[in-house]
């Protein structure tokens, strides 16, 4: 097997309802986790729909090391109405 020189590729999709609870929590994840690398905010339009309304939010982490807990984001993301996504 090759070695590509990255031993874990983690990432974690946090799901959030909007924009502003997606950009609360990317400012939440260096104090409370100690993430260094600025998290992804990507705008998930519901399949479908075209509606800005029908809009969630996704938080992006990259966690190389696998360093970060699950269940913590997880809890971050239920405080901001939204979730951890399943790997």
């Amino acid at each position: 097997m090759p070695d590509n020189g990255r031993v874990n590729d983690v990432r974690h999709v946090l799901v959030l309802p909007d924009r502003d609870a997606a950009e609360e929590v990317a400012e939440e994840l260096p104090d409370r986790f100690g993430v260094t690398e600025e998290p992804q905010l990507v705008r998930d339009a519901l399949a479908g729909e075209d509606d800005a309304e029908d809009a969630q939010w996704l938080v992006v982490v990259e966690d190389p090391d696998a360093r970060l807990d699950r269940a913590a984001l997880d809890e971050l993301a239920t405080e901001h109405e939204g979730w951890l996504e399943a790997p």
